[in-house]
C-alpha cells in the first residue's frame, strides 16, 4: 500500500494564502490522509502548513520596491526550494505571486527535476508581457488559470493550461448588516461607505493620502448622514491604525478587522477600494465600488507601455464595460475618488443598475458554477496521478 501523498504548497501573499487554504480543503476531501507542507500565511497555517518565514516580507509591488527586495526574494526562494527538497513531496503547487514563485519553480527544476510542479493562478500574459508564458513553460508542468479566456495564451507556449475559475467566486457573503449597524450605533437613515486600503504595505503607502482626502471630502459633504468603515487586511492593519492615529481625516472612520468584514459588506451602500481580489468580492456582495490604484512613477511609465488590457478590474473585464469606476495613478486623487463615490450616493438608480450589472458579471465569471477550488484540486490530483502511478 502506497504512502499518502505529500503536497508542497507555496503562497507569498494574502490572496495566494486564501487560494492555498481553499485548495487544501478540497484536496483533503479527496485524500483525507494527505500531508501538507510549504510556505503560506495565516489561513494555510490553520490547515497545518507551518511556514519557515513570514510571507508579509514578500508582499512587494513596483519596479523600485522589487529591486530593493530582490536579494530578500532570492534568499527566500532558495530557502523555499531547500524546504521542498527536505520535505520530499510528491507534487508542488506554486500559488500566484509571479516573481517569487517563478524563482522557486526554477530552483525546484534544478534540485528535483522529476517533481511535478503546478502553477496555480498564472501571470496575466493577456494584459502584459506575453513572453512569461514561455518562461513558465520551462519550469512547470501545468498552469491553472482563473479566467476562461486564458488557456490559449499558455498553450501556444507549449504549457498545459486548465481553467478552474476564481476561488473568490465560491465565497458566500452571509454577513449581518443590521447587527453591524446596531453594534456601532449607525442610524438607520445613514449610509455606509467602506474604505479598503489594500493588503500590501506599498498599496497603503500610495493610497493612504488620496483615500484620506476623499474620506474628508465625503464627510464634509454628508456629515452624520454618511458613516465611513475601513475593513483592514491583517497584513496592513497595524500600519493603517498607526496612520489613523496621526491623521485627523481618518479619526471618524470605524476601523474593523477581518472577522467583521462580511457584516460590513452587508451593511454597505458603496465602497472605495484598492483594486484587487476584494473588488470582485465586493461585486459578489452587491456593493457598488470605486476602484483605485497607484504605482511608483518608474513602474507606471513602464506599465503604460506594456499593459494592454482595457480595465484593471476583473469584474469590468468580464462585463466588457466599466461598471466599476477606475481611478488609476494620476486620476487617483481625493477629489476624483470622492466624486466617483458621490455618484453612487447621489443617484439611487445608478446604484441599483450597477448592482444588477455586478450580479450579471459575477454570473458570467462563475461559468458552470462548479467550485473553483474543487476544479483546482481535481487538476492537481490528475497531475499527481500521472507522475505517481498506483502501486501494483
Amino acid at each position: 500500500m502506497s504512502a499518502p501523498p505529500r503536497f508542497f504548497l507555496v503562497a507569498a501573499e494574502p490572496s495566494g494564502d486564501a487560494l492555498g487554504a481553499g485548495l487544501i480543503d478540497k484536496l483533503r476531501e479527496r485524500v483525507p490522509d494527505a500531508e501538507f507542507c510549504g510556505v503560506g500565511g495565516r489561513r494555510m497555517a490553520a490547515r497545518g502548513v507551518v511556514s519557515p518565514f513570514d510571507i508579509r516580507e514578500l508582499s512587494v509591488l513596483g519596479l523600485l520596491e522589487g529591486l530593493a527586495a530582490y536579494p530578500r526574494v532570492v534568499k527566500r526562494a532558495e530557502e523555499t526550494a531547500a524546504c521542498a527538497d527536505a520535505a520530499a513531496p510528491d507534487i508542488a503547487v506554486l500559488i500566484d505571486s509571479w516573481g517569487f514563485t517563478l524563482r522557486v519553480a526554477q530552483r525546484l527544476k534544478k534540485r528535483r527535476p522529476e517533481l511535478p510542479v503546478v502553477k496555480y493562478a498564472g501571470p496575466q500574459v493577456w494584459a502584459t508581457r506575453p513572453g512569461r508564458a514561455k518562461t513558465l513553460a520551462a519550469c512547470v508542468d501545468e498552469v491553472l488559470v482563473l479566467q476562461p479566456f486564458e488557456p490559449p495564451y499558455f498553450e501556444r507556449a507549449g504549457l498545459a493550461a486548465t481553467f478552474v475559475g476564481h476561488p473568490a467566486l465560491e465565497q458566500t457573503f452571509d454577513g449581518d448588516g443590521a447587527a453591524f449597524r446596531a453594534r456601532y450605533k449607525i442610524p438607520a437613515a445613514a449610509k455606509v461607505a467602506l474604505v479598503l486600503f489594500g493588503s500590501r504595505g506599498s498599496e497603503v503607502r500610495r493610497l493612504a493620502e488620496p483615500f484620506a482626502d476623499a474620506m474628508a471630502r465625503l464627510k464634509a459633504r454628508h456629515g452624520d448622514d454618511l458613516v465611513l468603515v475601513a475593513p483592514l487586511a491583517e497584513s496592513v492593519a497595524t500600519d493603517v491604525r498607526a496612520r489613523a492615529a496621526d491623521d485627523a481625516r481618518l479619526h471618524e472612520a470605524i476601523l474593523i478587522d477581518e472577522p467583521e468584514r462580511d457584516d460590513a459588506f452587508a451593511a454597505a451602500d458603496v465602497a472605495l477600494s484598492c483594486s484587487g481580489t476584494v473588488v470582485t468580492e465586493l461585486a459578489m456582495a452587491g456593493v457598488p465600488t470605486v476602484a483605485a490604484y497607484k504605482l511608483g512613477l518608474v513602474t507606471w511609465a513602464i506599465a503604460k507601455v506594456i499593459y494592454t488590457a482595457p480595465h484593471i478590474s476583473l469584474v469590468n473585464m468580464a462585463a466588457g464595460e466599466r461598471i466599476v469606476p477606475e481611478c488609476v495613478q494620476f486620476d487617483a486623487t481625493g477629489e476624483r475618488l470622492a466624486a466617483a463615490v458621490d455618484a453612487f450616493l447621489d443617484n439611487p438608480e445608478l446604484a441599483r443598475s450597477t448592482r444588477a450589472k455586478l450580479a450579471a458579471a459575477i454570473a458570467k465569471m462563475k461559468g458552470d458554477g462548479a467550485s473553483p477550488s474543487a476544479k483546482a484540486a481535481d487538476a492537481v490530483m490528475r497531475v499527481l496521478a500521472a507522475a505517481r502511478p498506483p502501486a501494483a
